[in-house]
């Protein structure tokens, strides 16, 4: 065999490698956000009910209405009386299942969980959906402009719940827990410092509680999804690089038995944002002043807009 034949097959091989190496992302996608499509896991078979946290609005909601459609009886945790009695009735005058409601507070901390704990006694809970989660500003802000901010941060709440539902999941050799994440805690946010910190700390309790369960018949699944149409940004409006809730949650629920970690839904949102805005512009001195300034600016086109509709109402009068 030749020189220039060894160099061609090496080539050869080269290639080949190179284009496994690019077409597998994309057969994984597609495996994930396509072909999952036609093969759904069937939830049912962990158990006859769900715990969703954060249950009355968002993505928690979405999940809460998907997963009775799917089958469930859903046990709903938060924080509004009126709220909570509004999503069960129409869980159950739309699916025909079963709710029980919890209201519970969960910035009231550690003294809310004994409470919670007797009221899920005597259910066969086969999934845990750990949702809640809470913004401690209303804008970007410098981590010194947001005082006492820790004392609202909820990093505390995935593992309290966690522990209440888990021993029972172990004992039936059998379970579900989905634990919402967010992007930010792929890729740091500046100006929402503790907020994208506690979204990583949930990422790696994830993967952990997966590695060290998964023999015992216990999926952890951790879902970080980019921009989602929900209260917390705004209801924005439902577009090509934006999901609403309840197609979000039906995408997400979908990957549950093909990934255990997903952006929730095939969408071009991270590609935009990472080609658009790389960490380097991200972590800058200057992106990020502009970004401190950016909800300023929208106050201020909001009080324009009144005080032009206020001076157009006194004209007509």
């Amino acid at each position: 065999m030749s020189f220039y034949d060894v160099l061609a097959i090496t080539g050869g091989f080269t290639l080949v490698f190179w284009l496994l190496k690019l077409c597998w992302p994309c057969f994984c996608a597609l495996r994930l956000y396509v072909f999952s499509e036609l093969w759904q896991v069937d939830f049912r078979r962990y158990g006859q009910w769900a715990v969703v946290t954060g249950a009355t609005s968002g993505i928690g909601k979405a999940y809460a209405c998907e997963l009775a459609q799917r089958g469930l009886n859903i046990v709903l945790v938060s924080r509004s009386d009126d709220k909570l009695h509004r999503v069960a009735k129409e869980i159950e005058d739309q699916y025909g299942k079963k709710t029980h409601i919890i209201n519970a507070d969960f910035t009231h901390g550690h003294s809310i969980y004994p409470a919670i704990a007797k009221k899920l006694e005597g259910l066969e809970i086969g999934i845990l959906v750990n949702n809640v989660g809470m913004v401690y500003s209303d804008h970007f802000a410098y981590f010194l402009e947001v005082p006492d901010a820790e004392e609202m941060m909820v990093v505390y709440i995935f593992p309290q719940m966690t522990r209440l539902i888990l021993p029972g999941m172990v004992e039936r050799g059998m379970g579900l827990i989905i634990n919402i994440s967010s992007e930010v805690g792929v890729r740091p946010q500046p100006l929402l410092s503790l907020y994208s910190a506690t979204k990583i700390f949930i990422i790696y309790l994830s993967q952990c509680l997966h590695a060290e369960y998964k023999s015992k018949g216990i999926t952890v699944q951790c879902v970080a999804p980019a921009l989602v149409s929900t209260n917390m940004t705004r209801s924005m409006n439902v577009k090509c690089l934006m999901k609403s809730a309840s197609g979000f949650a039906r995408e997400a629920l979908n990957t549950v038995g093909h990934s255990n970690y997903t952006s929730g839904c095939l969408s071009l949102q991270n590609l935009a944002l990472t080609i658009i805005l790389p960490d380097w512009i991200r972590m800058s001195s200057f992106f990020i002043r502009k970004l401190r300034k950016f909800p300023e600016r929208d106050e201020d086109k909001k009080k324009d807009e009144y005080v032009g509709k206020r001076r157009n109402a006194e004209k007509k009068f």
